[in-house]
């Protein structure tokens, strides 16, 4: 496995987290937001929130790094 396996991914993963409907998965579940209080932020379930929102907010780059990494794909064989 190399590095750029590793960094495929990654980009796989932020791509699953960036799809999550909030709120048809995420809100059923207690998974907003709006649901976690000031100390609960800094818990595992707080950060990994935190990273499905940071995910979710950063749709345009993620979908550049898809695009960068289709057209790599198809002139690297």
């Amino acid at each position: 496995m190399g590095l750029w396996t590793f960094l495929e991914g990654i980009l796989l993963f932020a791509n699953a987290l960036a799809i999550l409907n909030e709120d048809r998965f995420l809100a059923p579940r207690g998974w907003t937001l709006a649901e976690l209080r000031g100390s609960t932020r800094n818990s595992l379930k707080g950060q990994i929130i935190g990273l499905v929102h940071a995910c979710q907010f950063m749709r345009l780059p993620l979908i550049l790094l898809n695009i960068i990494v289709i057209i790599v794909k198809l002139v690297s064989g």
